[in-house]
């Protein structure tokens, strides 16, 4: 079964995508599923696990989505977490098919 997965603790999920609220949920998801487009917020309610720390799990763990999208509004942190993915694909720790983008959304 394939999902798309929305992490985010704030913002209304889209239609069409599971709402994962913390990076635990979305790590859970990415075990269970094969994920066609990961969408990621930094800042989530628990501050000392955001967006950043899950792309490094993920890297680490070889968990990945067909496409994944960085959501965050936070432009400093999504910007980080954008640079570590791609730098991730140029060391070959991560595929280089998967379409990384940087696209934020407002809060409301």
């Amino acid at each position: 079964m394939t999902v798309n997965v929305f992490l985010d603790d704030y913002r209304h999920c889209p239609q069409g995508y599971i709402l994962a609220k913390d990076i635990d949920e979305c790590i859970d998801l990415l075990e269970r599923y094969a994920i066609s487009h990961l969408s990621l917020d930094h800042d989530l309610e628990c501050k000392t696990r955001n967006g950043l720390m899950l792309v490094h799990y993920m890297v680490k763990h070889q968990l990945f989505a067909d496409s994944i999208t960085i959501h965050s509004a936070n432009s400093v942190a999504g910007k980080q977490m954008f640079r570590f993915l791609k730098e991730a694909q140029n060391q070959n720790l991560m595929p280089r098919t998967i379409r990384v983008s940087l696209r934020p959304l407002p809060l409301r």
